[in-house]
Order: C-alpha cells, then sequence, then structure tokens
C-alpha cells in the first residue's frame, strides 16, 4: 500500500503550550480514516501542518510522496463553515469554480473549469440549485457546496473538519450518503465527534490528545468515554501505549 499521508515523530507547540508530542502515524491510499479525541487536543493543528500552513517544531512530514506546500494543490479541503458577505450576490455554482482559482486565465474560467464546477455540484447532488444564491441555501446545501469546491480541484486527498457540524438533522441522512461517496473514490481525513459519521464513514479512527492512537471501528462505548472523558484521558492514554509497548506511563519496572 501507497503511504498518502506519514508523520514521524512530529512535535508542535505554540509559545510554551504543546500541542502534539512525538506523533508518528500513516494514512494509506484509499483510506478514510476519522481524526478524534477531545477539544484542544491537536487535531485541528494536524489539519494545519499537513496544509503547509504551520511547520513542526521536530519531526518530519511527507504527502503524496512530498512535503506539505508542494502537495497544497492536490488537497481538498473542506472547512465546517467559510464567511462571506450573505449581501455579496455569489452562487453555488460561484463558491464551487473557487476551487479552480489557481487555473484562473485572464479573469474568466475555461469551458473546462466551468465543465468541472457543474459536475463536482452534480456529485453531491446539487446540480439543480448551481444558480441560486450561496446564501439563501440551508446549512447543509453550503456544506455540500463547499464539498464539491474541495472536489473541483480534482484532489487526491480530502481533508474535512467537522463536517456535520452546521448540518440539520433532516437532512443528516442525505449529507451522510455525500461523505459516504467521498471514500469511495480518495483517501479521507475527516475530524469528526459525531459517533454516526465514525461508524458510517471511517476505516478507522485516530485518537488525537498531544499524541496519537489508532482504534479499530466500531469504537465501543468504553474506549469512547475514556477518549472524551477529562478524568479518564491520562488512563487511556497509558493503556494504549503499554499495549503497543511503549511503557514510559506504566507504574511498573
Amino acid at each position: 500500500m501507497t503511504d498518502i499521508v506519514r508523520f514521524e515523530n512530529v512535535s508542535h507547540r505554540y509559545g510554551k503550550t504543546k500541542t502534539l508530542d512525538e506523533v508518528s502515524f500513516t494514512v494509506e491510499k484509499d483510506e478514510s480514516l476519522c481524526i478524534i479525541g477531545p477539544n484542544g487536543g491537536g487535531k485541528s493543528t494536524m489539519l494545519k501542518l499537513i496544509l503547509g500552513l504551520i511547520e513542526p517544531k521536530s519531526g518530519k512530514i511527507e504527502v503524496l510522496g512530498t512535503t506539505p506546500e508542494n502537495a497544497r494543490s492536490r488537497i481538498g479541503y473542506v472547512p465546517q463553515s467559510i464567511q462571506f458577505d450573505t449581501l455579496f450576490p455569489v452562487s453555488a455554482l460561484d463558491i464551487v469554480l473557487m476551487g479552480r482559482l489557481h487555473l484562473l486565465r485572464f479573469g474568466r474560467f475555461s469551458k473546462k473549469c466551468h465543465a468541472i464546477a457543474e459536475d463536482s455540484l452534480a456529485r453531491v447532488g446539487l446540480e439543480s440549485i448551481s444558480k441560486s444564491p450561496f446564501a439563501e441555501l440551508s446549512g447543509g446545501q453550503r456544506q455540500r457546496v463547499l464539498i464539491a469546491r474541495a472536489l473541483a480541484c480534482e484532489p487526491e486527498l480530502m481533508l474535512l473538519d467537522e463536517p456535520t457540524a452546521n448540518i440539520d438533522l433532516s437532512v443528516e441522512a442525505q449529507f451522510m450518503d455525500t461523505l459516504k461517496s467521498l471514500r469511495d473514490i480518495m483517501t479521507v481525513l475527516l475530524v469528526t465527534h459525531d459517533l454516526d459519521v465514525i461508524s458510517e464513514v471511517g476505516d478507522s479512527a485516530l485518537c488525537v490528545n498531544r499524541r496519537v492512537h489508532r482504534h479499530s471501528i466500531p469504537l465501543s462505548p468504553a474506549t469512547v468515554q475514556e477518549i472524551y472523558s477529562g478524568s479518564l484521558r491520562l488512563e487511556h492514554d497509558r493503556k494504549v501505549r503499554h499495549q503497543t509497548g511503549d511503557h514510559t506511563g506504566c507504574d511498573h519496572d
């Protein structure tokens, strides 16, 4: 299997606050990996490192066989939401075309760019609203438009940051189908707290809390409680490190 993402002993800190500590893991081609863990555990930092927006304090990161900076144009990124002027007349198709900005020539997009943008909207089931104002779309529709924008750059790797955070429950099932369709066509890294997303979309889960641990899916109720309970996180970290042969957090000799 081909490694799409490789972290080797990566550490990062903001000022005196360490966010990642000697993190090592790989993501294989066509894998769908859910990134989970408590708030402040380093999940957003990990995405920024993969995108090359920040650099590690130590360690090595390889993405798509090169540096994160060189791989950035081959990565699709879907944020939780985007800031925009609701009075600005931008359509759903206009938003998707932003995924082709690196190919903009003389202030105009080519016919090929328009065709790819329209196809991207169709792949998330929104071809019928391509000319609708983005500001008038529902939260679920906006999020699918952002996925279409990421698809329009024809990525080899897709990063999604809490994609269901702003989704109404009434359209969650439809949105879940969109997420599941992504895993069939590319490698996906998805930050989420949503247990349904983890069970439906993930091949495995990477728990991030300064260090990382990989878990098989489905997650047991006990594992979920350990990951998100403040009183149990240290014990969870110690136990998993012990199981993988790292006894630096153990009491035994």
